[in-house]
């Protein structure tokens, strides 16, 4: 598994240049504001999953235009409340799995709330999140959905999404709304970076390996999908490069980063070819409030897996603990 990109001294002293809509700040403004007007009142409904230790709810958010998105809330059966809280945002193709799947940080001491992707993943028995917008790409995937417009972008609906649900997570009585914390691995680092710039007075912030960042690098130079989806794109339609590539960056979360002020953990595996290590370091170097970093210089998409929950963990206890 040979480096796929620029070498960590490269990468480290990269400071991409990066295009920034004059309209983004307006754009989300907009955005945030008529997904808020939609109106909708999240709901919490209690299932048994056959644990004990961990309380689980089956989720119901309202996201962009007040659609429905599912998800799961997992809290430390007996615990004091309110709850230093993380959520999860997951990562590309994922849904949000079975109710006992994903227990790490209820198991921690935390309130742990998992957001679903709308048209990724499976069906549950407690339902997913289809994506109800009829705009759909000409390659298979979700990067060239609507893409010739940022108003239609696939991205522009998961980000409301994901914006909402740390929305409804501050008003849970579980939850301390001065304690929230947001993360995802991939497409849900990327996720995380949006919503982190994007909502005040978050907590923390831990991107893995993040997806979505300097768009343009990555689609230009990874070497597996989903970036190559817009290469793809492309190929077939030479003349709209410039449209598309300005479209994508109002959702490119190298660029929002530099409006995030929580205090942020990254990771970045330096043979990722998935999300090369250089757009995750543009998200980096762009963020606009402390941050740490861990690099995996071996590793690939998976980065520091296990070894990096055990780092996010007690990166998590610190933060907590200082507040």
């Amino acid at each position: 598994m040979p480096l796929t990109d620029l070498t960590l001294a490269e990468c480290l002293a990269l400071r991409p240049d990066l295009h920034e809509p004059p309209d983004l700040d307006a754009f989300w403004d907009l955005t945030l504001r008529e997904a808020r007007a939609a109106g909708g009142t999240p709901r919490w409904t209690p299932v048994d999953t056959g644990l004990t230790q961990v309380t689980t709810f089956d989720v119901a958010v309202p996201g962009f235009a007040g659609e429905t998105v599912r998800g799961w809330l997992h809290l430390p059966a007996g615990a004091g409340l309110p709850l230093g809280c993380v959520v999860e945002f997951l990562g590309y193709g994922r849904g949000r799995g079975l109710a006992h799947e994903q227990v790490l940080w209820a198991n921690a001491g935390y309130a742990h709330l998992v957001m679903d992707t709308r048209g990724q993943g499976w069906s549950t028995a407690g339902g997913d999140t289809p994506d109800t917008a009829t705009l759909n790409g000409e390659v298979p995937g979700f990067l060239t959905r609507g893409v010739e417009d940022p108003h239609d972008l696939y991205y522009r609906r998961l980000f409301t999404d994901a914006v909402r649900f740390v929305e409804a997570a501050r008003e849970h009585p579980a939850v301390d709304p001065d304690r929230i914390v947001v993360t995802g691995h991939s497409q849900g680092g990327g996720i995380s970076l949006a919503v982190a710039a994007l909502v005040p007075g978050l907590a923390g912030v831990m991107p893995d390996v993040p997806f979505l960042c300097d768009i343009r690098r990555g689609a230009q130079i990874a070497g597996q999908p989903p970036y190559t989806e817009i290469a793809e794109y492309l190929s077939l339609h030479r003349d709209r490069a410039d449209a598309v590539l300005t479209s994508l960056s109002y959702v490119d979360a190298a660029v929002l980063a530099s409006r995030a002020t929580a205090p942020a953990f990254f990771s970045v595996a330096m043979m990722d070819a998935v999300c090369p290590p250089s757009t995750c370091f543009a998200a980096y170097h762009r963020y606009g409030g402390p941050k740490d970093l861990r690099v995996y210089e071996f590793n690939g998409h998976e980065g520091g897996g296990g070894h990096h929950r055990r780092a996010q963990l007690a990166w998590v206890k610190d933060l907590f603990s200082a507040s």
